[in-house]
């Protein structure tokens, strides 16, 4: 993400506020922990705001302007006052740090303050490695894994090199890099609903290419995205395991994979596999 901040300007045990979102809220709290975990390991101190809702992406993207200047007036106001917002998903990171400015362009004032909080919101995994100057975790994950760079996050904050720099790190991780993963999953917010066939088609051809890597495990970082090619890969019997990277990152491997039945975890995890 680009921003002014950096390792040597931030301050040394930053006050951090997480920006759970509402995959991840209602279907998959684990990565909300994962995300503390990383946080609080890099030297922050991390709060959760009890007042935030949704960043305002949907009523954003389907033109209801009113409703999507509203939730931001709300975001805003519940995140004042901490020296970063990180969000665990390029998708609401950007809509935080590129859209907010935009919807008040007929108030200075209150354009001037979205414009600042832009400024202070990150995506989780460039928030450690640009900001937080991580270079490694102490992981492990038995496994080959392949990477889906979401557009949100690669298109506008510059996801790209930041997980797989520290999914490199991870022990017994073997990385194998996915044919087309700055293509998009067909997933798209409201253009899955809009427009299912061609989404489905695009989904079909990303799990096609998941599955020609070999790879066991597929990873990304915005669940959006993971609900989508997790949903596929089950449907047409793929036993690809799907995660958020903080999850590994963090091993924070307990919950099954998205979309894993729970039985199938624990054999797995009973057989080492």
């Amino acid at each position: 993400m680009s921003s002014s901040d950096s390792a040597a300007s931030r301050p040394a045990n930053p006050r951090v506020a997480l920006f759970v979102t509402c995959l991840v809220d209602l279907f998959r709290p684990s990565v909300g922990f994962a995300a503390v975990k990383l946080l609080e390991g890099a030297g922050c101190r991390v709060a959760v705001p009890a007042l935030q809702t949704c960043c305002g992406q949907p009523a954003f993207n389907s033109g209801d302007r009113e409703t999507a200047r509203a939730i931001a007036r709300q975001v805003i106001d519940a995140f004042a006052g901490y020296d970063y917002v990180v969000v665990p998903s390029g998708s609401c990171g950007g809509m935080l740090h590129e859209h907010y400015s935009a919807l008040f362009a007929d108030d200075a004032d209150l354009a001037a303050r979205a414009g600042d909080f832009g400024k202070r919101c990150h995506e989780l995994i460039s928030f450690l490695v640009d900001v937080m100057g991580v270079s490694a975790v102490a992981a492990r994950y038995a496994g080959t894994a392949t990477y889906h760079d979401s557009c949100s996050g690669l298109r506008e904050l510059s996801v790209k090199a930041q997980p797989r720099r520290l999914l490199a790190s991870v022990a017994g991780l073997k990385l194998t890099e996915l044919p087309g993963a700055e293509v998009c999953c067909g997933f798209g917010g409201t253009f899955c609903v809009k427009y299912p066939e061609i989404s489905d088609r695009m989904v079909a051809d990303k799990t096609r290419d998941i599955v020609a890597t070999g790879a066991d495990t597929l990873l990304a970082g915005d669940m959006g995205c993971l609900l989508n090619i997790a949903g596929k890969l089950r449907r047409d019997g793929h036993r690809v395991r799907v995660r958020h990277v903080a999850e590994v990152l963090a091993g924070a491997l307990d919950e099954p994979a998205i979309g894993e039945p729970a039985t199938e975890h624990a054999q797995a995890r009973h057989t080492g596999v």
